[in-house]
């Protein structure tokens, strides 16, 4: 070892002295404190840098797997822009508390998949600002740029069409901030004259939201400043309660609402770069579990997974917990699990698929604690259409998971 360290210094010195160096060992010391300041680029520099490197190569000790690499990833999934609405097990048992169900029929559904970057997305009517279509992760999300900001909402063909019931969801991020100069609108235009006749949007800031009580803190859990993060919000109305989540978290429950919704209408400010992707709008939202008398067939569009695979979506468990408090409150309760897609690709794939994803839902129930004699599994794929398959919202309504009972 030691003459092994000797050669290296050795051929360091001779290194020096090919740069033109009157005395070496002193040129060697100028060249480690230059290193350490990190503002020397000449060839003493250079020369330092290899043996320095060398030296490290010989002491540095192999992991288990035999890999040098040393990881500087500070995320448990080892990447810090990992989507929060990301699968996988761990997001789920984060979720394990989550009690937000959408609404039983989607009424509309974004669909950025077959858009050109760089235009408007034309399933949105934008009133003010720009907005485009921009490519994140091999996906296509809609892309608010820096300046102007942007307004915009759904391209409906009427522009009153909310129901007294309904949910909206949507995935955002900010180039800056977890989320920030954002809000959602039901008529009224936050910070505008309000017209009492209308329901009162959400404003949604860095450290909180402002609704009808005023302004409310997020949770101290919720890393709501992580810049370039994905986080998946969703708002359950029901005529004049209201919820609003983010991620796993529900930040705000109240009981205050008053007027009526029209629309839904997205703003974003322009102080950063913004990106919106998933926006969906369902009517409805019933309880079940609140429900007396257990229905025959329980369907739920509110059961994700990830792009034609069985991977449970993190925020499915709001759906799930519903059917495991039924199971839980009646024992003699059984259900059979129908797994349905929409008819996009193979029809003899879409079955295996249906199947898998009807015993990923059965999976999971099973390791909440629920007795796997009490369900069945049964994949239809694309063969029992509810809705038409012509439309994203149609196609939405038929990806979905129904609960029979036996």
């Amino acid at each position: 070892m030691k003459s092994i360290l000797l050669l290296l210094f050795a051929s360091l010195l001779l290194f020096s002295a090919k740069a033109q160096v009157n005395d070496p060992s002193q040129v060697g010391k100028d060249a480690a404190t230059n290193h350490v300041n990190n503002n020397m680029d000449n060839a003493a520099e250079n020369g330092l840098n290899k043996a320095e490197n060398s030296i490290k190569g010989l002491f540095k000790k192999k992991n288990k797997n035999g890999n040098n690499n040393q990881s500087t990833n500070n995320s448990a999934n080892g990447n810090n822009n990992q989507p929060s609405n990301s699968s996988g097990t761990a997001n789920l048992k984060t979720y394990q508390n989550y009690d937000f169900v959408p609404g039983d029929t989607v009424i509309f559904e974004s669909s950025l998949a077959d858009e050109q970057a760089g235009e408007i997305p034309s399933q949105f009517t934008v009133s003010d600002g720009q907005a485009d279509v921009q490519q994140e992760n091999g996906e296509n999300v809609i892309h608010v740029p820096k300046g102007d900001g942007a307004t915009f909402t759904p391209r409906m063909d009427k522009q009153a069409y909310m129901p007294d019931q309904f949910t909206i969801e949507f995935d955002f991020k900010n180039e800056l901030f977890g989320i920030h100069h954002l809000s959602v609108d039901f008529g009224n235009r936050v910070y505008y004259t309000q017209d009492p006749a209308i329901m009162q949007g959400i404003t949604f800031n860095n450290d909180g939201l402002n609704w009808t009580l005023g302004d409310i803190n997020y949770p101290a859990a919720l890393p709501i400043n992580d810049p370039m993060q994905w986080h998946h919000i969703a708002i359950a109305i029901n005529k004049t309660a209201g919820k609003a989540y983010i991620d796993q978290f529900r930040v705000v429950n109240v009981n205050n609402l008053t007027g009526k919704p029209n629309n839904v209408t997205i703003h974003v400010n322009g102080y950063e770069n913004s990106f919106i992707k998933n926006v969906r709008i369902a009517k409805g939202g019933i309880n079940i579990y609140k429900q007396t008398t257990t229905p025959a067939k329980i369907i739920m569009h509110g059961i994700l997974f990830d792009v034609d695979k069985a991977t449970l979506k993190p925020q499915s468990m709001g759906s799930i917990n519903e059917i495991f408090s039924l199971l839980k409150k009646d024992p003699s309760l059984k259900f059979e699990i129908d797994g349905h897609t929409d008819n996009t690709g193979d029809a003899a794939h879409n079955l295996i698929l249906s199947q898998q994803r009807a015993n990923e839902v059965k999976a999971q129930l099973v390791s909440m604690g629920i007795d796997g004699s009490r369900l069945s599994t049964k994949g239809f794929g694309d063969t029992k259409p509810i809705d038409t398959n012509d439309t994203p919202e149609g196609k939405a309504n038929n990806r979905r998971v129904e609960f029979v009972k036996r």
